[in-house]
């Protein structure tokens, strides 16, 4: 909050017009804690002949419309939800000078979330830069002898990866959608009990279990169970300290291991799946090679389409060779040499007419991708798996359209651009994890070359 704060200031005493670049960036606001829409009432030093300070209902109109859209850039440029200044009417607000495509305020409603009304950001954001990463020595992988899918995925992962015998958790687990909180508690005692300091991160090798009651089973095994987000699974649940972290050693700094499933619809799925990860590994981002693309995605959903005002400014990134496309469909459709994949519908159009390079990302923004077992009525993200993508991310409980519960665009791609392996990316990309499962090779890296 301190940091917000001295922004505005800087803009009551005329040190900036509101359109600091630093105001949306990433770094200087890792320590920011929002959630729910956020209301500010600051104290300034009166310009009049009054000693007295007084509220921000003292100020201009123009200074209170600055600062106003200074704090929601700030935080809606972060992945959270804004804000309005005491004093200032919401009509004001709404329509500032220069119409609402150049304000970032957007409304909160819990009961029946909204898409944000403004456009793409016209700038990228920064994030904390990571030295290393998650590698096969750092990965604890959890095979349930009770499911055929999982010994045979485990076992191709063990070559796949070199995995050594201490790596590899053998359990018993009921082969179905959910697990009770009581089922899980075993299984978390038993993770905690097999594996010491070396394993940061986990891999499990199943598709089913995806859920432990409405929490996700990779949410619960990395954060804990958290029986509160079922009392209300539309309200904000508690932001990952692992969110954007400048760290590539999870369990070490934070005492947390992030996980992810090796799921498919199928064991040949799966295989090809860890096949593509494996050949992912510093593939990407070399002199004179092709440019892969990335396509972020506006659709007439509005509701799922929450995430477009986190989306980055579309052109070519020379530095790493990758095409940014920012585009307004239903699907993007005959498209080659695909690294990312972002959008917002219930089902998914085309993707047969795709072609993805190893390490490929996909995910889309709706309730129930995360629901693995099909059953849903809405496009499970294995449908992501089986076109082609590496990994991907959805949610098994009614989220609501919160953006913060699903992957941040820009925080995804730059993390996976410094290097970093697909399930760092993705993990470090979303606020409240706590209702989403995220599956896939975890270890895919096409940007690491060190």
């Amino acid at each position: 909050m301190a940091v917000i704060v001295h922004y505005l200031k800087r803009i009551l005493y005329g040190e900036t017009n509101g359109n600091d670049p630093e105001l949306i960036s990433v770094a200087p606001l890792r320590r920011v804690r929002l959630a729910g829409t956020l209301t500010l009432t600051l104290t300034s030093t009166s310009t009049s002949t009054s000693t007295s300070t007084s509220t921000s209902t003292s100020t201009s109109t123009s200074t209170r419309l600055a600062m106003s859209r200074a704090l929601a850039v700030a935080a809606v440029g972060f992945g959270y939800s804004c804000c309005v200044v005491p004093g200032l009417a919401l009509a004001d607000v709404a329509s500032p000078p220069g119409g609402p495509a150049a304000f970032a305020y957007r409304t909160f409603d819990f009961s029946a979330p909204s898409a944000p009304a403004v456009l793409h950001s016209a700038q990228w954001l920064r994030i904390p830069r990571t030295d290393g990463r998650l590698t096969s020595a750092d990965i604890g992988l959890v095979i349930n002898d009770a499911d055929p899918y999982s010994v045979a995925v485990g076992e191709f992962y063990i070559k796949a990866r070199r995995l050594a015998p201490d790596q590899v958790l053998h359990v018993t687990l009921p082969a179905r959608a959910t697990l009770t909180p009581e089922e899980f508690k075993a299984l978390a005692a038993t993770v905690d009990s097999a594996f010491g300091g070396a394993v940061q991160a986990l891999a499990l090798a199943w598709t089913v279990p995806y859920a432990v009651n409405c929490n996700s089973i990779t949410g619960a095994l990395t954060l804990g169970y958290d029986p509160a987000v079922c009392e209300n699974t539309c309200a904000p649940s508690k932001r990952s300290p692992y969110f954007d972290a400048a760290t590539s050693r999870p369990y070490r700094d934070l005492k947390l291991r992030p996980s992810m499933l090796l799921a498919a619809d199928d064991v040949a799925t799966a295989k090809a799946m860890i096949r593509r990860g494996v050949q992912a590994d510093a593939s990407l981002g070399l002199v004179g090679g092709p440019p892969v693309n990335a396509y972020f995605v506006t659709t007439d959903d509005r509701a799922r389409s929450a995430r477009t005002p986190f989306f980055p400014p579309p052109g070519l990134l020379r530095r790493w060779n990758v095409d940014v496309h920012v585009d307004t469909t239903q699907a993007v459709h005959d498209a080659r040499r695909v690294l990312l994949y972002e959008t917002g519908l219930a089902q998914v159009g085309q993707l047969d007419t795709l072609s993805w390079v190893p390490g490929a990302l996909a995910d889309h923004l709706t309730s129930f991708g995360g629901q693995l077992d099909g059953g849903s009525g809405q496009m499970s993200i294995l449908a992501w798996i089986t076109s082609g993508a590496t990994a991907s991310y959805g949610t098994v409980s009614e989220p609501c359209s919160h953006p913060q519960k699903f992957p941040h665009p820009q925080v995804l791609l730059l993390n996976y651009l410094q290097g970093a392996s697909a399930i760092e990316a993705y993990w470090k990309s979303v606020a409240w994890p706590q209702q989403g499962v995220f599956v896939g090779e975890p270890l895919a890296a096409p940007f690491a070359h060190r």
